[in-house]
């Protein structure tokens, strides 16, 4: 991925709330709803939580508390939606 929206977000929520509050915000800025969502591992007990539609991948470059969302495939972020 390399577009993406930073998403920050340190409540008391579960992760898997987290991320949908975050593809929630993403969909209503650009339109499409996000396929992808890179989190800190520390974030996650044991394996990935069930996010509808989101693949969710770990990498240490993410501090935590943090969602980055955006596409896997590589495609550019869509022009964001003004309202």
């Amino acid at each position: 991925m390399r577009e993406g929206m930073l998403w920050y977000d340190n409540s008391e929520k579960s992760v898997a709330d987290k991320i949908e509050n975050a593809a929630t915000h993403f969909e209503s800025k650009y339109g499409e709803r996000p396929d992808t969502c890179y989190v800190n591992p520390s974030m996650l007990a044991y394996e990935a939580p069930a996010v509808d539609g989101i693949e969710i991948r770990t990498t240490n470059s993410i501090l935590p508390n943090h969602f980055w969302l955006g596409f896997g495939n590589n495609k550019p972020l869509p022009v964001p939606v003004f309202a």
